[in-house]
């Protein structure tokens, strides 16, 4: 019975090598499985990599096309903010007074056509021709066109007030440039100084300051 016992064990034995071995070829399998699998991946980014940078070299730079299932706007160009404010103004000026106003009714019935505001007293027109005030500042509307002619006006008369001015001489011409030799600018001229509130009378110039060619204004006292 005792001479079995050693040939059992060497079979044991045996068998153990043998699926250690096998273990050790599978394991060794997936690795090289593995490496190859790597290696493969590593060519195809490679190879992507070069045929990209093949193909711009021959193309060149190239813009994408644009999504024809977008719509794109044109940016509204603003206007600049200083230019919309002088906008603004001229548009605010232009409404402020009218070629339309009849001034008539509002002038003094006297070969000079002067006018003082409701509650100024006759006084302060007759101190205006004997040159009580002081011009301080003054105004040519020579040559200029109706339109420019009003705004340059207005203008005048709105900084003259902002800044304390209370006596200034406008320049309108007598109309001989005309025309028909007609004052058009000087009527108009009227017109537009009793419309603006910040004129408390006008009268015509004395000769030495221009005469049926010129108006000397009285403004009120500015608030600032």
């Amino acid at each position: 019975m005792s001479p079995r016992k050693p040939a059992a064990a060497a079979t044991v034995k045996v068998s153990a090598l043998s699926e250690l071995k096998q273990v050790k070829k599978a394991i060794a399998e997936q690795a090289r499985q593995r490496i190859e699998q790597q290696t493969a991946q590593a060519k195809a980014v490679k190879q992507a990599a070069s045929d990209k940078d093949l193909f711009v070299r021959a193309a060149g730079a190239v813009q994408p096309l644009p999504d024809k299932r977008k719509v794109l706007h044109k940016a509204e160009r603003k206007m600049p903010v200083a230019m919309q404010y002088q906008k603004d103004e001229k548009a605010v000026l232009k409404e402020a007074i009218s070629d339309e106003f009849d001034v008539s009714t509002l002038l003094e019935v006297d070969e000079h056509l002067s006018f003082r505001r409701p509650g100024v007293g006759p006084d302060v027109t007759r101190k205006l021709r004997r040159g009580d005030w002081s011009i301080q500042r003054q105004m040519d509307l020579h040559g200029l066109r109706r339109d420019d002619a009003r705004e340059a006006l207005s203008i005048f008369i709105r900084e003259a007030y902002q800044s304390g001015i209370r006596c200034v001489r406008v320049v309108h011409g007598k109309g001989l440039g005309s025309p028909g030799k007609a004052p058009i600018l000087k009527s108009r001229v009227h017109s537009w100084l009793v419309q603006k509130n910040e004129v408390l009378a006008f009268v015509q110039a004395k000769p030495a300051d221009g005469g049926a060619g010129a108006l000397v204004v009285l403004l009120m006292a500015s608030r600032g």
